[in-house]
């Protein structure tokens, strides 16, 4: 994600724009030095520090190989990078990058995600049942996607909620556990055991404007200064 999802520079959303404006559609291949490492069937089949990694709009993010280091994988050309090949993801049974487990997707170098401490207010009603109401905060800023609010446990009506059956998984934040109040399902998500650069929000609730009443005090999105 980042340069090529949401709003980030490649993306479908774009917060920003090019001066001058650029051709569409854009591409940026660089070099990935990481040692990049997949098995399949416990076997290495990949381990080199000479990939590049792809940012394609409309595309998922995708490291390319040399011809010659991925084995007896299936491959395709990359048309943007002459004697580089690209590996499917489920081809492999696990993707390691400097021996960190990945999931769905490379990580990208230029994704960040800041936590940081705020007085934003916020409140969340459903079903008529205040389940927060505080402006003791944390607004997480994190690249490509509109700014959130987190908020602590002790600040939520945890009594009303129940967890669901639903998770999912960022390679930033780690597994997020989805709650739900009243008869709403996935109203609210929250991550048990974050990922080291998300640690402050350890067990902090967030809540979906969608399926929520949801009042949050964030940064327009779209001024300018």
């Amino acid at each position: 994600m980042s340069l090529v999802a949401g709003r980030g520079p490649l993306g479908p959303d774009r917060a920003g724009w090019f001066c001058p404006p650029v051709a569409e559609p854009i591409a940026y291949v660089e070099p990935h030095p990481r040692r990049i490492q997949a098995l399949r069937d416990g076997r290495l089949v990949i381990d080199t520090e000479n990939a590049l990694m792809v940012h394609r709009a409309g595309a998922p993010l995708s490291y390319v190989f040399p011809v010659g280091e991925t084995a007896d994988l299936p491959t395709e050309p990359e048309e943007l990078a002459a004697g580089y090949v690209r590996v499917p993801w489920d081809a492999v049974d696990t993707w390691l990058e400097e021996g960190r487990t990945l999931v769905h997707y490379p990580p990208n170098p230029y994704h960040r995600v800041d936590c940081r401490p705020t007085r934003r207010r916020l409140r969340v009603e459903v079903a008529g049942d205040v389940l927060v109401d505080t402006d003791d905060t944390t607004i997480v800023f994190e690249t490509s996607l509109a700014p959130r609010l987190y908020v602590a446990a002790e600040h939520v009506r945890t009594d009303l909620l129940r967890r669901t059956a639903t998770s999912s998984y960022c390679n930033y934040k780690g597994y997020a556990t989805y709650w739900a109040a009243d008869d709403v399902e996935d109203l609210a998500w929250s991550y048990a055991k974050p990922l080291t650069e998300t640690w402050p929000i350890k067990g902090y609730f967030s809540f979906d404007p969608e399926r929520a009443d949801v009042t949050a005090e964030l940064p327009n999105p779209d001024s300018r200064s």
